[in-house]
């Protein structure tokens, strides 16, 4: 008999799910629970580990991502704050961040592609505490502070210290994160010079773990470094900062100091060798950034390569969702009442469940493809609530009280293809056709978002999606001649890859 491989096993979800109706009843349940119970912000990491069995013993899934307010982003006072909900697709939104927060905004935009940027936050990525983690980084060197709540009360610590180890924070178990805030880099009453930068090496333009990052802010006073942090991704079982580079520029420009700071990153990384790359290469990438880093922060060109309007694949229409309310399914006879395809639907088995598994198992909509199980291909992507996410890292509970649109829900009521759709079939762009609808998916919000989209555009989103009979082209092709104009789309367009 052939035995299946762990990643073709599927490990059953929590069966029991709630939703609360407010963040004091969500620190009730972690207070009751303990380890038992685990809270679902975005759930795009904690999905990924509880399918491939790496948390055991959770019971309880505590899901906050109705809750109203909690992802909002303040500005005020030269201080910037992020709620427990933010995502990195509100971060690279808020115009204010390109100046406040420049290498957090540049962070997010690297994480995943756009259907997982619409779910995953930037707490979840904090909490995950993989040094391989983007945003980390540059909260890092942004000097952010991480605030934790429970029934016992609040407390507040520096995000060094709140990174305890290899995916090991000082969160306890009944601890809610309730906000993360930094200093902005454009104070109002700062009468220094400061900026940041975050550089990335990765092996694809997309849903790419880091190879090697950095993130750097100096402080300039006279075009002198007055402080300087260097923080460093993916070369060590933390975020690595250098101290060193520091003590280092004191009192010196940038360019005089650049190769010594360089330098200095370079010994303070440990990296080990992986499929990424060998540590051979980390340590050679590692100056690579770090010089790039500092050049730009030199030039004044870090925010030079920030793309016009990337995609954020929502789509423009407002999408209304009941209030929050506290849902709660305890086994898998759970019920849950969604809008689908325009129609309110109602069906049981949600708990233990994602949404797509639900949707194709007890809806019967099977259009929505399981590709990888792990928001990697794009093919089970839908549009939740109005922006496309990736069905396969979503709790089925989520669904209660949505509105969801799937690829059977595309077209008109009358069967009138979507233009995108038709243009699939007159470039030939539905293939094999595994991973059609998910393109579909992505592409109808794209030009609902950006009717006329560049080419870059076009290949950013688009990116989440992966074609397994490699025919990008035609599919791009296809996204062009749907658009409004395509005159006035550019005329070379890359791989989605």
């Amino acid at each position: 008999m052939f035995e299946l491989h762990e990643v073709q096993r599927a490990v059953p979800l929590p069966s029991r799910y709630v939703a609360p109706a407010s963040l004091g009843e969500a620190a009730e349940l972690l207070s009751s629970y303990g380890t038992a119970a685990r809270l679902v912000a975005g759930g795009t990491d904690l999905m990924l580990e509880l399918a491939r069995g790496a948390r055991s013993g959770i019971e309880l899934l505590v899901d906050i991502s109705t809750l109203d307010g909690l992802d909002q982003i303040s500005y005020e006072g030269g201080r910037v704050t992020l709620g427990p909900l933010v995502t990195h697709a509100g971060v690279i939104a808020s115009a204010p961040m390109l100046t406040a927060g420049l290498p957090l905004a540049q962070a997010c935009l690297e994480v995943g592609s756009p259907p997982l940027r619409n779910r995953a936050t930037v707490v979840g990525n904090i909490v995950t505490a993989s040094p391989a983690n983007d945003t980390i980084s540059a909260l890092v060197a942004l000097g952010a502070e991480v605030t934790m709540a429970s029934v016992r009360g609040e407390r507040t610590v520096p995000i060094v210290e709140f990174c305890a180890g290899f995916r090991q924070t000082v969160l306890e178990p009944d601890e809610i994160v309730t906000a993360v805030a930094f200093d902005a880099l454009d104070g109002d009453d700062r009468p220094t010079d400061r900026r940041g930068v975050f550089v990335k090496l990765g092996l694809r333009r997309a849903q790419a773990i880091s190879v090697v990052h950095a993130a750097v802010v100096a402080e300039l006073d006279g075009g002198r470094v007055a402080e300087l942090v260097v923080a460093l991704g993916s070369v060590a079982p933390t975020i690595v900062t250098v101290p060193e580079a520091a003590e280092l520029a004191a009192g010196r420009e940038l360019a005089e100091a650049s190769a010594d700071i360089v330098a200095a990153a370079c010994r303070a990384a440990t990296p080990i060798g992986d499929i990424r790359g060998s540590a051979e290469y980390r340590m050679h990438a590692v100056g690579v950034v770090v010089d790039r880093a500092v050049r730009a922060l030199d030039s004044g060109t870090e925010a030079d390569r920030w793309p016009s309007e990337p995609p954020q694949l929502t789509l423009s229409a407002h999408v209304d969702r009941a209030p929050a309310t506290s849902t709660e399914l305890a086994d898998r006879d759970g019920v849950i009442s969604a809008t689908v395809n325009g129609e309110q639907r109602t069906a049981a088995g949600a708990a233990g469940k994602t949404l797509m598994d639900w949707l194709r198992d007890d809806l019967g909509l099977t259009g929505t493809k399981e590709g990888c199980a792990e928001g990697e291909c794009g093919a089970c992507t839908v549009h939740l609530d109005g922006a496309a996410v990736f069905s396969c890292l979503v709790p089925a509970g989520r669904a209660n009280g949505a509105n969801i649109t799937t690829v059977e829900g595309v077209a008109s009521p009358a069967g009138d293809l979507h233009p995108f759709q038709q243009a699939m079939v007159d470039t030939g762009g539905a293939q094999c056709g595994f991973c059609t609808p998910g393109f579909v998916m992505s592409a109808v919000a794209l030009l609902d978002e950006i009717p006329e989209p560049t080419a870059e555009q076009i290949t950013v989103g688009l990116s989440g999606n992966l074609c397994r009979c490699t025919g990008y082209c035609s599919i791009i092709e296809a996204v062009r001649t749907a658009s409004l104009d395509s005159g006035a789309v550019e005329t070379t367009a890359g791989g989605a890859s």
